[in-house]
């Protein structure tokens, strides 16, 4: 009885020994884990505090964007929504721009505006992204001679509204694909040599929350969106040493023509900042973060969404932009009836 006992008791033993280790390697896993999501999801606020209070301690640091990053700053896609009052935001600063979309008239308009509030220089430049690659030359020498310091990648375009992916247009595809990701490339590459010359510089790139997820309904978008995403990270490591901030900004959902078809988010509300809201609160985290949803709650909103595992989320994706489509759809239909 003795030798069976014995071994019954080592082989216990052994199983706790064994039990023990798989428990610390899981707790080892688990602490790891989530070391890592809150070094990923604080570290922009820790960068903004940090950014606040620095100037604070050690006084020979800059304190403005005119000071940081020089006097000038180009906004693409700067007649409307985020673009437009991105432009105004950095005119409150002191910054002078360069306006640069497609409707003369609307720059004209935008640019009296600005001027009329604001005791800065300003400059417009006609330019149809849709156009490809002819555009960016003209606008290189239109900036001629001007010491860009701040490049705001901005213009964009979306589907009328959420919808079956076969029955987006070609043409859309191919516009949507040349505005949203060739207007960042080109205008980077053109500017960049620049800032780099200058040894200071910052460059924005607008991405999209929904970038976090592939997006059913928005497929194309949010596949161009997730694009931004990794260019942008990869070019903010890749020039750091040059003194040259590349900053991600991660919108939710705005109030802007761009989300016009949904009169849910048009309507506005906490989760839905309007465009002025949300350029104000996005411009102050210039300087301070490398990436930033702009705006607190919808910071938030990301925080909760990243919890989830990839596939939980497009199961949610695919609800929302199934209810958004319905919305855009019902939408049209009382227009419709309505113009009859």
């Amino acid at each position: 009885m003795q030798p069976v006992l014995e071994s019954t008791i080592y082989k216990l033993l052994r199983m706790a020994s064994i039990l023990e280790l798989i428990t610390g390697f899981i707790y080892t896993v688990g602490i790891l884990t989530i070391v890592a999501f809150l070094y990923e999801n604080f570290r922009s606020l820790v960068g903004i505090i940090k950014a606040v209070l620095e100037p604070y301690f050690q006084p020979q640091l800059p304190k403005t964007l005119l000071e940081k990053y020089g006097k000038w700053a180009v906004v693409t896609g700067a007649t409307d929504g985020i673009g437009k009052e991105y432009a105004r935001e950095l005119a409150r600063q002191g910054l002078n721009l360069v306006l640069v979309s497609r409707t003369k008239e609307k720059l004209i308009a935008v640019t009296n505006e600005i001027e009329s509030q604001y005791k800065i220089k300003t400059k417009w430049i006609v330019a149809d992204f849709v156009k490809g690659r002819e555009i960016y030359e003209h606008i290189e020498k239109e900036l001629a001679g001007i010491e860009v310091g701040i490049l705001v990648n901005n213009v964009g375009m979306m589907y009328e509204h959420p919808d079956n992916y076969e029955e987006v247009s070609e043409d859309l595809l191919w516009n949507l694909m040349t505005v949203n990701i060739g207007s960042v490339l080109m205008l980077t590459r053109k500017l960049l040599p620049r800032m780099k010359a200058a040894r200071r510089g910052a460059i924005v790139n607008l991405g999209s929350s929904s970038e976090l997820t592939p997006l059913p309904y928005l497929t194309a978008y949010g596949a161009s969106k997730a694009f931004i995403t990794y260019f942008t990270r990869a070019l903010e490591r890749e020039v750091a040493s040059h003194n040259i901030d590349v900053q991600l900004v991660l919108p939710g959902f705005v109030v802007t023509k761009m989300n016009a078809y949904s009169d849910r988010v048009m309507d506005g509300g906490l989760i839905f900042p309007n465009a002025s809201s949300y350029s104000r609160s996005a411009v102050f985290t210039l300087g301070k973060t490398s990436e930033t949803n702009g705006f607190w709650t919808h910071s938030v909103q990301y925080f909760f969404m990243k919890l989830a595992p990839i596939r939980l989320r497009m199961v949610f994706s695919h609800l929302l932009s199934t209810r958004l489509r319905s919305d855009a759809l019902e939408q049209k239909a009382r227009k419709e009836k309505l113009a009859t």
